[in-house]
């Protein structure tokens, strides 16, 4: 079975490379481009973390199950415990964790539990995903620059460094960033809705929820209001900039409401006890490392609303470069280091008026999840190593953003090799 399976995807993955080598803003990009993944996917296992380890041993145990009693691996596909050969994990709701064990004891069914392959398998997964965006952008935006997506998606180094291998940002990263290619090429192209492609979007949206929920919901809502724009547009209604802002913060508004309504989860009291909760432990277990500190920070939607400008500052430039001479902390820094500069010379650019040419819905759309989200993870996740990581969820969009002023559209011109 897993021979029959690993077939049928490698020779579908070989038509779908062919097509996409032949486009014509990209296409040269694609094999160094999947190269660069793959490897860094396959020297992820070499050095395999403990998560990686954590998730890999427990969904080989899980597919074991599957082989010896299908009808109980099924009903743990569905429930929130797994009990097998004396072994036992107990989750309570909404655990991406559990979730992505599942996944991967479905992917063992076809890789034979073998890490390497797993995470040739996820990483191919994630690059397809930003692949698909890279593409979309180029197709319905030519004025944008056609480097600025796969630098962003596909080459920035913490997206591909942390999108790779057995890791749950490569599932949720992929997912995102297909959906936004769905979404886009639903909104600004002019093929027809077809059942197929429905059932493909309902199922990245799944995946993006069930990875990481309260992540994807900012997506969700930024790519409805995309959408809604759009439709708006079409039935001729002019929308000054001021206009679509406002829409987009009564949107805003009525889902964190009828969120509120659907599950206590996402209801204001929850959500902020939750955050000072999550903020509170991980601050502990970093004090003797570099991390953010917020001195008077409350559980409450006013001191929050504060500080949020500032948490999605820090999500984005820390680690400075200096905070610490440790190698991970060093390269995060470097990196940061060349996205302030970026930083400024948009807000420049926007001064002068020359931020590019990418449609404004389309940058407050992105624009709104980038500060969202980053907010959120400046605002639960002190310790700068696990915020490195979590940011990877929105850092590819708000680079994509960043790029696309006339100043850095001039350097970004498609070298000769790629025309």
């Amino acid at each position: 079975m897993a021979i029959l399976l690993n077939a049928g995807v490698l020779s579908a993955l070989i038509f779908w490379l062919q097509k996409q080598r032949q486009e014509p803003r990209i296409g040269r990009l694609l094999w160094p481009l999947l190269a660069l993944k793959l490897v860094v996917g396959l020297l992820s296992v070499y050095r395999m973390s403990d998560d990686a380890e954590y998730f890999q041993e427990w969904s080989v145990l899980m597919t074991q199950q599957a082989w010896a009693d299908p009808q109980a691996w099924v009903a743990t596909l569905g429930a929130e415990t797994f009990r097998f050969q004396g072994e036992a994990l107990i989750f309570h709701g909404f655990s991406n964790t559990f979730f992505f064990i599942k996944l991967l004891s479905l992917l063992n069914l076809m890789t034979g539990g073998i890490a390497w392959i797993n995470a040739l398998y996820l990483s191919l997964f994630s690059f397809i995903g930003c692949w698909q965006l890279a593409k979309v952008v180029g197709q319905l935006f030519p004025a944008t620059p056609p480097l600025a997506a796969p630098l962003a998606f596909l080459a920035w180094p913490s997206v591909v460094f942390w999108s790779a291998g057995i890791t749950k940002e490569a599932v949720l990263l992929g997912s995102l960033a297909w959906l936004a290619a769905w979404v886009l090429q639903k909104g600004y192209g002019n093929r027809p809705v077809r059942w197929y492609s429905v059932v493909g979007g309902v199922v990245l949206i799944w995946l993006a929820f069930k990875m990481r929920f309260f992540f994807a919901v900012f997506l969700f809502l930024a790519l409805a209001f995309l959408l809604l724009i759009r439709v708006l547009q079409r039935m001729k209604l002019q929308l000054s900039n001021w206009m679509q802002l406002g829409l987009l913060l009564v949107l805003f508004a009525g889902g964190a409401w009828f969120a509120g309504m659907i599950s206590p989860v996402f209801r204001a009291n929850k959500f902020t006890s939750q955050l000072i909760y999550s903020y509170a432990e991980l601050e502990k277990i970093s004090q003797d490392k570099p991390h953010l500190h917020y001195q008077n920070l409350k559980p409450t939607l006013g001191s929050i609303a504060s500080y949020a400008p500032l948490a999605a500052l820090n999500a984005v430039v820390r680690p400075l470069p200096g905070e610490s001479w440790e190698l991970k902390y060093v390269v995060s820094g470097i990196e940061n280091l060349a996205f302030i500069s970026l930083l400024l010379l948009s807000v420049w650019a926007v001064m002068r008026g020359r931020a590019g040419k990418l449609p404004f819905t389309v940058v407050l759309a992105f624009g709104f999840y980038c500060f969202m989200l980053a907010a959120l993870i400046g605002l639960t996740t002190p310790n700068l190593g696990t915020l490195s990581r979590y940011r990877v969820a929105f850092l590819p969009f708000l680079v994509f953003l960043l790029l696309q002023n006339d100043y850095v559209a001039r350097w970004l011109q498609v070298p000769r090799w790629l025309r």
